[in-house]
């Protein structure tokens, strides 16, 4: 009866080799990559040239840029300033001037001994500064051993007795309670459980922005002596105020 249930020859074996329902798998949870498209392309494939459109730019604030706000000089060109010759005036140049020794700064004569030959002479000079780290301690810079007191060296002292000072503990100011007084309590501020009051500040002078430079004044310019636009500066001479050879105007008298 057994082997009429069974159709055909198949009956019930043991496979011959591994099979994929003997393994745990996660199943079809993998895809195979697609061909068309441009993301996630399979690379077994040829992939064409992908175009995207763009969409419309995001619109610029109002504050981006302060606009057509600016006078901008039209004499100025992109090559510089479209002017003529131009002569302003400056302060007065300052120089530096460097001391040089004069012939009076020389001692010619004081050259003798380094110039010519001279016999060996010997000078006294102060004394050095090595002289004074090699000195020796003298009689005050030595104290000698006590010879009274409980401190004495070599010698047998008396018991001494001292007085102490007063112990704090269990005297009449000591604080068997160890409790605070009135004064270790800091007062509250009202303005911690109250409204607080307005408080004002002062601050400092606020100065404008300026240019602070140094500006020569009226008296740091010489025009008199300008020779740009001149060949020379103006020149004043004292002469004679009539010509020895021009005729005086006679009148007659009747």
């Amino acid at each position: 009866m057994a082997e009429e249930v069974w159709v055909g020859t198949w009956r019930p074996h043991r496979p011959r080799g591994p099979i994929m329902a003997l393994y745990s798998s996660p199943g079809p949870k993998y895809l195979i990559p697609p061909t068309t498209g441009f993301v996630k392309h399979t690379p077994t494939k040829l992939r064409a040239p992908a175009y995207s459109f763009r969409g419309a730019p995001m619109l610029l604030a109002e504050n981006c840029s302060p606009g057509p706000r600016y006078s901008v000089n039209p004499k100025i060109l992109r090559t510089g300033k479209d002017l003529g010759p131009a002569y302003s005036i400056l302060g007065r140049y300052r120089t530096k001037t460097t001391l040089t020794p004069g012939p009076g700064d020389y001692f010619p004569e004081k050259s003798t001994k380094y110039v010519f030959d001279s016999a060996p002479s010997h000078s006294i000079s102060a004394r050095t500064k090595t002289f004074r780290v090699d000195s020796t301690p003298g009689p005050a810079a030595y104290m000698l051993p006590m010879v009274m007191g409980p401190h004495t060296v070599g010698k047998v002292s008396q018991p001494s007795f001292s007085i102490k000072g007063r112990s704090k503990l269990g005297s009449f100011s000591d604080d068997l309670h160890k409790t605070p007084g009135p004064a270790a309590y800091q007062q509250t501020d009202a303005q911690v459980t109250k409204f607080k009051a307005p408080q004002y500040t002062m601050a400092a002078r606020v100065v404008p922005p300026g240019d602070k430079t140094l500006k020569p004044g009226p008296g740091a310019h010489s025009p008199e002596k300008v020779t740009v636009t001149k060949p020379c500066a103006p020149i004043v001479t004292f002469g004679i105020k009539h010509s020895d050879y021009m005729t005086p105007l006679v009148v007659d008298v009747e």
